[in-house]
């Protein structure tokens, strides 16, 4: 049993880690830090002239070739500008949520004056930003560290005006809510697997925000000509003999179609996961797949929808928000497990799906947010598909595979220290090839 204190704890993991995002996550928290620090200077009476934006390397590869909302344009630059022309700080990941054709201008305008530059920062954060906003002899200054939307700092004029700091604890003694890292909630996937059974279904009706959401985007994906089109295309009749009809397929293609439409600079906001929009797609839309070819009740989706981000939030904590290993093989193994729960699948194979997944894909690189993360979203998704139809027939990769364990935790545990530690270098190659070409 997962006690009902247990279970408002792991409530509210999700929704520090589930929530909406507007845009690629790593330029979107870059117009949050500059939108933050411009709001500092306009109170002063002040309008930003110029802008300078130091960032982390995973920050930059993740920023550079990726579509910013409604502008046609790709990077960081064009995302700083817009924090200023029309960012505000308190929609957090949805920052630019009022941006129009007047914002976009006034953004490529700075640009074209240049008056925003973006640097790499000499920070060994994998997730840092400090946006600069200067105006008439003043400056403000933003940090936003660890987390997307984690703004830990804010300085005016040499001034500490807001700090988040480490210490910051509750009423109760306890860490608040912002300081706690994912693996402060002591989870592992048997207390995930029970929560989902047993948590009052009104407790996570919410989760079906990410149906509607992401479905939305995977729609639009569909309906029209985004990046490389890798959603339309698995889909279209004229290869139904290559693809076929049955739910890998449209698993494949809806999930593709909603990456293909974030990636290529689509307005409409993402249910993103651990931070990002892509995980967030993954995590969802092949249990959604899944649940519409069974025909699930709203409650079974639900539940199976939980699983999938709660796994994938599990699993990413051992990794960290940005690393080597592309983030699909994460989101796209809590999904596998979702469709197992949508089947009626037990503990054991849900176990099963994770191990079969971490076994065939941990090696996927992460080489930057862009338009070709559809194409590693479906061969996630693919693995993802067939992981869960192993597990349901008790087939399980063995533990002396690899980096499986027979416990599963530490097979998680594994995972975790490849992406964060042993691609390190592989990281740093990574973002070489990327400045040089």
């Amino acid at each position: 049993m997962v006690s009902k204190k247990r279970q408002s704890e792991i409530i509210e993991l999700i929704k520090k880690e589930v929530k909406p995002a507007l845009g690629c996550t790593e330029p979107i928290a870059v117009s949050l830090a500059v939108a933050s620090s411009s709001e500092a200077l306009v109170k002063l009476g002040y309008k930003p002239e110029k802008v300078e934006v130091s960032v982390s390397a995973n920050i930059l590869k993740n920023g550079m070739g990726v579509g910013v909302p409604g502008t046609g344009m790709v990077g960081l630059h064009i995302a700083a500008a817009l924090g200023v022309t029309c960012g505000k700080s308190e929609y957090k990941l949805e920052v630019l949520k009022d941006l129009d054709s007047l914002s976009i201008e006034a953004a490529k305008e700075m640009i074209n004056e240049k008056r925003v530059s973006v640097s790499l920062s000499k920070t060994t954060k994998k997730l840092y930003i400090s946006a600069k906003c200067k105006a008439n002899g003043h400056t403000s200054e933003t940090i936003i560290e660890d987390d997307h939307d984690s703004i830990r700092k804010v300085i005016l004029d040499g001034k500490v005006i807001f700090e988040l700091t480490d210490g910051q604890k509750n009423e109760d003694g306890s860490c608040s809510t912002e300081q706690k890292s994912t693996l402060d909630y002591n989870l592992d996937i048997k207390t995930i697997f029970n929560f989902v059974r047993e948590v009052p279904f009104e407790d996570i009706r919410f989760m079906l925000e990410s149906v509607t959401m992401n479905k939305a985007l995977a729609n639009e994906g569909l309906q029209n000509l985004y990046g490389l089109r890798v959603g339309r295309t698995i889909l279209d009749n004229i290869h139904k003999n290559v693809f076929g009809k049955g739910l890998l397929t449209y698993s494949m293609a809806v999930t593709a179609a909603a990456s293909d439409a974030r990636m290529a600079g689509c307005i409409l906001p993402a249910m993103s996961n651990s931070g990002s929009g892509n995980q967030g797609i993954t995590v969802t839309m092949p249990v959604i797949a899944a649940a519409e070819t069974l025909k699930s009740s709203d409650e079974d989706l639900a539940r199976a929808i939980t699983l999938s981000h709660l796994i994938a939030i599990h699993i990413k904590g051992y990794l960290g928000k940005l690393s080597a290993l592309c983030g699909c093989v994460i989101a796209s193994t809590g999904a596998a497990c979702g469709i197992v729960y949508l089947r009626g699948g037990n503990y054991n194979q849900v176990c099963f799906a994770i191990k079969n997944m971490i076994g065939n894909i941990t090696g996927m690189v992460c080489d930057g947010a862009k338009v070709g993360c559809a194409l590693k979203v479906a061969s996630g998704v693919s693995s993802a598909v067939q992981s869960a139809v192993l597990a349901l027939d008790n087939i399980c990769i063995s533990e002396n595979d690899g980096i499986i364990e027979k416990d599963i935790e530490k097979t998680i545990r594994n995972l975790g220290s490849i992406g964060s530690v042993g691609m390190k270098q592989t990281d740093t190659m990574i973002l070489d090839i990327m400045v040089c070409k």
